[in-house]
């Protein structure tokens, strides 16, 4: 079943209605005041010597304690304690009150200044999270009960991985996702652009243990074994080394003809090959594919490649577009959060000469930053109108735990959807596992998206 649409936060502020044009251009201060007070006090103009004159509260508690106690104003010691007391309690109580005023505002509004790795679940996402709209409007079948279900199933299946220390690779969250989908989408072909020590593959394997791999890689994954661990797959197909021939080059229909396949909507693709986004998306449409997982899906002014990410990062998208302003809203927030979060980017980092943010400071990345194309903010508009043309189906990867339970100090949740298991359920955390796995293995999240797509016009 199908479920449609993204929850949103939204935000509303109470204030008093205004006074209308007419109203506020014949009213002059001293009239407002006395209006406003009129309209808070009940005055109606009428005699005074009628009205009901209210008595303070504590003229009347004297005259009680007075009247009970037979001691008068003048006489007796009784009166001035219980009177010095009465005050007291009073000044406290209103403290107390006024306080609590304070504090009692949202998380999302308190956290969007930073409060850094101790910070709630509400501060996820309050930095914006610009999410690729579908043509359709349609979403993934699985829920969060399904997530939450499979963490428990994978974690001591990620114990077993033969790479423990996959530096520059993929790290829990995202092996955890990959490992899903696939089990999910239950492909009959597995096709991977990017494999490094082959760590991947391994997960790629675990997910469907007797399905038919091919995986594209520059080096074989068999060299990295005389350094140290590596996996090598024997049910897998290398493109690699000698054989490499890089995706958008390959032949697809003689490929897909070899193994017996004619639906390609029976293929999934899984890209971690750091290059351009928007090209490889239209490369695997030409090709007929139709899933893809984008494993570094990164955010705006981040990364070495061009990320669906980025490309959705638009005004017209909620929780798109940015402000260059030194004095804006934007600036400040993100100026405290950079001394939290390492992958947290400063507005000078964010935006270019002439106030450019799209991109990466109004570059489009390719090839691992080999490549570094200038874009107009109207050729992004346009890439992010096409991807939308494309798109069934829009998701990302939520981080698997908060930071308070993970101790990542990587990427900054104010970017980020919220997470499988929200900040401070730590007794869930520890059941499934998670408690068991080292804090380095958390630092690897980047937005892994998984797609969609069809021809435009579909």
């Amino acid at each position: 079943m199908e479920r449609e649409g993204v929850s949103e936060r939204t935000h509303s502020t109470r204030r008093p209605p205004p006074l209308s044009p007419a109203a506020a251009a014949t009213s002059s201060p001293a009239t407002s005041s006395t209006a406003n007070s009129s309209f808070f006090s009940g005055d109606d103009g009428g005699d005074e010597s009628k009205k009901f004159k209210s008595v303070p509260f504590v003229t009347r508690a004297t005259n009680f304690v007075s009247h009970r106690t037979g001691v008068g104003v003048g006489g007796g010691f009784l009166f001035p304690c219980l009177a010095v007391s009465l005050i007291i309690l009073l000044f406290v109580s209103s403290s107390v009150l006024y306080t609590r005023s304070l504090v009692c505002v949202s998380d999302t509004r308190r956290l969007a200044v930073g409060d850094g790795i101790d910070g709630l679940g509400s501060d996820f996402g309050s930095l914006g999270v610009p999410w690729c709209r579908s043509k359709h409007g349609k979403t993934v079948e699985w829920t969060s009960k399904d997530l939450l279900k499979a963490l428990e199933e994978f974690v001591p299946i990620y114990e077993t991985r033969p790479i423990k220390n996959n530096m520059y690779g993929m790290g829990f969250d995202h092996s955890f996702g990959l490992w899903f989908i696939a089990r999910w989408l239950k492909p009959d072909l597995l096709i991977e652009s990017g494999a490094f020590k082959g760590h991947s593959t391994w997960v790629l394997r675990q997910a469907m243990p007797d399905t038919r791999i091919l995986s594209i890689t520059p080096r074989h994954p068999e060299k990295y074994l005389k350094k140290g661990p590596a996996y090598v797959d024997e049910n897998c197909t290398y493109f690699a080394g000698k054989n490499f021939i890089d995706f958008g080059s390959v032949d697809w229909k003689s490929v897909m003809q070899k193994h017996g396949l004619a639906d390609l909507a029976r293929v999934l693709i899984f890209f971690d090959d750091h290059q351009n986004e928007l090209k490889r998306l239209k490369q695997a449409l030409k090709a007929g594919f139709k899933h893809i997982i984008f494993e570094d899906n990164y955010d705006t002014g981040t990364g070495d490649h061009y990320s669906l990410r980025q490309i959705c990062d638009q005004f017209y998208i909620r929780g798109g577009g940015h402000s260059c302003f030194s004095d804006s809203d934007e600036t400040r927030i993100r100026s405290r959060r950079e001394k939290f979060w390492e992958k947290a980017v400063g507005i000078n980092e964010l935006c270019g000469a002439g106030e450019v943010w799209w991109g990466v400071r109004g570059y489009m990345r390719d090839n691992f930053n080999h490549s570094n194309q200038a874009i107009s903010f109207s050729q992004h508009f346009q890439n992010s109108r096409f991807v939308e043309s494309v798109l069934e189906v829009y998701w990302e990867l939520p981080p698997v735990a908060g930071p308070s339970l993970t101790h990542q100090t990587r990427y900054d949740p104010a970017r980020a959807t919220n997470p499988i298991i929200e900040d401070g359920r730590y007794g869930l955390f520890q059941r499934l596992g998670l408690s068991r796995l080292e804090t380095s293995v958390f630092n690897g999240y980047t937005q892994m998206a998984y797609v969609q797509i069809s021809e435009p016009g579909s």
